[in-house]
C-alpha cells in the first residue's frame, strides 16, 4: 500500500489487467507533446490570409533567441506580421489550449468522474457570466477586454468558483450513492442557470450584444502581446499547482478513506486542486472567450494513447492542448478566409462526436 503513495498512482489488484505503461514511454510521449507545440506553433504563424514559407518562419522564431541572428529571407513587412500579428495569437492558442486540457484532466481527477469538463460542469458559464457582467456593467476601462487586466480575470475567476460549488453541491444532493452522471447533469443545469442570467443582462443592455456575443463564440483574435502578457502569470501559477500535486489525483481515485490512511488530506488536496483548475479556466475564458471540449478531448486523447496515471495525463495535455487549440485556430482562420469561423464552433464541431464516443466509453460506469 505504501507504493499508492511512492509511486503516486494505485496499485493494480492481484489478476488485475496489464500494469502501467514503463516510464521510458512517458519520456517518449514527452518528447512527442514538445514536438507538438513547435509545430503547432510554426503553423500558426505561418498560415493566414498571407502565407509564409514554414522554413523562414521556423528561422526567424529563432532569431527570437539570444544570440541568434540568422538570414530567414522575409522581408519587414512579413517580420512583422510574423512577431507583431501572428506570433502573439499563437502564443496565446498555445496557452488557452494548455490551460482547459489541463483543467480538464484536473476535474476529471479531482471528481473521479470520466466526463468533467470545465464547460460541462458549468465552470465555463459561471465565468462568462461573471465576465458579461464586467462588459454589460461597462466596469473598469470602458468595457473593454484589453483594459480590463485585473477586473476580468477576477470577476471570471469568483464566477468560475461560484458555479463549480453550484454544480458540485447540486451533484452531492442525491448523497454518496449517485452517479457520477448526476455531475453532468448537475453541471448542465446550472450552465443553463447561469445562461438565463447572461441572456437577461444582454437584453436589458442590447449596446453590449455584438461585443459580448462575439466574445461567447470563443477567439483568439489578440491586439498584440498583451493578452498573452495578461494570461502568462495565471498559466504559470495554475501549471506548477495542479503538476506538483498531480501525484495526488492517483492517490484520490483510490478513494478518500484509503489516501487518508496514507497520510493525504483528501478534502484539502481536492478543495486546492479545484481553485487551481478554475483560475486556469477563469483566465481561459477572460481572454479567449467560452471555447468548449478541449477539456474533453486532449485528456481522453492522452488516457487511451498514453496510460491512465495522472503523472503522464496532466503534463501531455498542457502540451498536446495548446498544441490542439493553436492548430484548430489554423482551421478557423482558414476553412472559410478571408471569413474567420469562431474557434469554439471549430471545437464543438470536433468535440461533439468524440463526446459520444467518451459517453460510449464511459456507459459502465454511468449506469
Amino acid at each position: 500500500m505504501h507504493d499508492v503513495l511512492k509511486r503516486g498512482r494505485p496499485v493494480a489488484p492481484a489478476g488485475a489487467a496489464t500494469p502501467p505503461r514503463p516510464a521510458g514511454l512517458r519520456k517518449r510521449w514527452l518528447a512527442a507533446g514538445v514536438l507538438a507545440v513547435l509545430v503547432a506553433l510554426v503553423a500558426g504563424v505561418s498560415l493566414g490570409p498571407v502565407s509564409l514559407p514554414p522554413g523562414s518562419v521556423a528561422i526567424e522564431l529563432l532569431n527570437l533567441l539570444p544570440g541568434v541572428s540568422l538570414d530567414s529571407g522575409l522581408t519587414e513587412r512579413e517580420i512583422a506580421i510574423v512577431t507583431e500579428l501572428r506570433l502573439p495569437r499563437a502564443v496565446l492558442g498555445l496557452l488557452v489550449g494548455g490551460l482547459l486540457a489541463l483543467a480538464g484532466g484536473a476535474y476529471q481527477g479531482v471528481f473521479r468522474n470520466p466526463l468533467a469538463d470545465p464547460y460541462l460542469l458549468g465552470v465555463a458559464a459561471g465565468a462568462g457570466l461573471a465576465v458579461t457582467v464586467v462588459l454589460t456593467l461597462g466596469v473598469g476601462a470602458g468595457g473593454a477586454l484589453s483594459g480590463l487586466p485585473v477586473t476580468i480575470p477576477l470577476a471570471a475567476f469568483v464566477g468560475s468558483l461560484g458555479a463549480v460549488a453550484m454544480t458540485y453541491l447540486l451533484g452531492s444532493a442525491g448523497g454518496r450513492s449517485r452517479s457520477p452522471a448526476t455531475l453532468i447533469l448537475a453541471g448542465v443545469a446550472v450552465s443553463a442557470f447561469l445562461s438565463a442570467g447572461q441572456t437577461y443582462l444582454l437584453q436589458r443592455n442590447a449596446e453590449s450584444i455584438q461585443q459580448v456575443y462575439s466574445w461567447l463564440l470563443g477567439r483568439l483574435a489578440t491586439a498584440g502581446w498583451q493578452d498573452v502578457r495578461l494570461v502568462l502569470p495565471y498559466f504559470l501559477l495554475t501549471s506548477l499547482i495542479i503538476l506538483l500535486h498531480r501525484r495526488e489525483l492517483d492517490v484520490l481515485s483510490v478513494g478518500d478513506d484509503e489516501a487518508a490512511s496514507l497520510g493525504l488530506h483528501p478534502q484539502r488536496s481536492r478543495y486546492l486542486l479545484i481553485a487551481a483548475a478554475s483560475l486556469g479556466t477563469a483566465a481561459a475564458v477572460s481572454a479567449s472567450g467560452l471555447i468548449g471540449f478541449v477539456g474533453i478531448i486532449v485528456p481522453h486523447t492522452v488516457r487511451m494513447l498514453a496510460g491512465a496515471s495522472y503523472r503522464v495525463i496532466l503534463p501531455l495535455s498542457l502540451l498536446f492542448g495548446g498544441a490542439f487549440l493553436a492548430l484548430t485556430d489554423v482551421v478557423a482562420r482558414t476553412a472559410a478566409a478571408p471569413q474567420e469561423i469562431p474557434i469554439g464552433v471549430v471545437t464543438a464541431l470536433l468535440g461533439g462526436p468524440f463526446f459520444v464516443v467518451v459517453l460510449r466509453s464511459a456507459r459502465r460506469v454511468l449506469t
